[in-house]
């Protein structure tokens, strides 16, 4: 029989798979993916082994359970195989992870993401055929990187050698309107939209004229990115 506990209100069977999520894994990368979901209005399940935890979430997701994520039976109980997206956040126990993933794809889980702690732990989640393979540290690691490479208050790689970056005007912007800086641009980016004295953000117009302390949203190729963060 199906060994977990579960808390958060009726069973997770009922929540509305459309709009939900699957947590498996509550250690720290877990904890702020869950809370974060549900701050965006998703329903969460968050499946965790560790007793303590799940006490600690209860009330902070739409419903968390004790359980052992590698025990089919219990996975099925809880409606799993139902889910069309499923993260998978165990990474320190690097079999667990490989077996509750190979569950999924067992399971026919449309969309699962699993985190990898290692090069050889991603490589074998790409053999299992996850497409969406995470290695945050790593990420994390390089998006620190090109900040620190650069006059830059945040830098996200959307695709590679091509990213957004949030910076300040460059010296050669002041006093010139968006569309002049368009027509002369040296660097190869745009500016997506920029923020002033900490109000809304805005689509830059053709008269825009930005100023020192406004902030930025870059967009275009790496290297063009960080020389014009460079030139703040």
């Amino acid at each position: 029989m199906a060994d977990f506990k579960l808390f958060g209100g009726t069973s997770p069977k009922h929540i509305d798979k459309d709009d939900s999520v699957a947590v498996i894994g509550l250690g720290r990368f877990g904890q702020a993916l869950a809370l974060e979901l549900m701050a965006a209005g998703a329903e969460v399940l968050a499946v965790e082994e560790n007793g303590e935890i799940v006490q600690q979430f209860n009330g902070l997701v739409t419903h968390v359970v004790r359980a052992d994520a590698t025990n089919e039976e219990s996975m099925r109980e809880l409606g799993i195989n139902d889910f069309s997206r499923v993260v998978v956040c165990v990474g320190t126990d690097i079999e667990s992870s490989i077996l509750i993933t190979s569950m999924l794809v067992k399971f026919g889980v449309t969309r699962i993401w699993a985190k990898a702690v290692s090069d050889a732990h991603g490589t074998i989640l790409d053999q299992l055929g996850i497409r969406n393979v995470i290695h945050p540290e790593q990420a994390m690691g390089r998006r620190v990187a090109h900040m620190v490479r650069g006059d830059m208050l945040d830098y996200i790689e959307i695709a590679d050698g091509y990213s957004v970056i949030k910076t300040r005007p460059h010296r050669a912007m002041a006093g010139r309107s968006f569309s002049e800086i368009c027509s002369d641009d040296p660097h190869g980016v745009r500016v997506a939209a920029f923020q002033r004295d900490g109000g809304e953000w805005e689509y830059p117009t053709d008269s825009t004229v930005f100023h020192d302390d406004d902030v930025l949203i870059i967009t275009g190729p790496t290297k063009a990115a960080e020389r014009f963060a460079g030139e703040g």
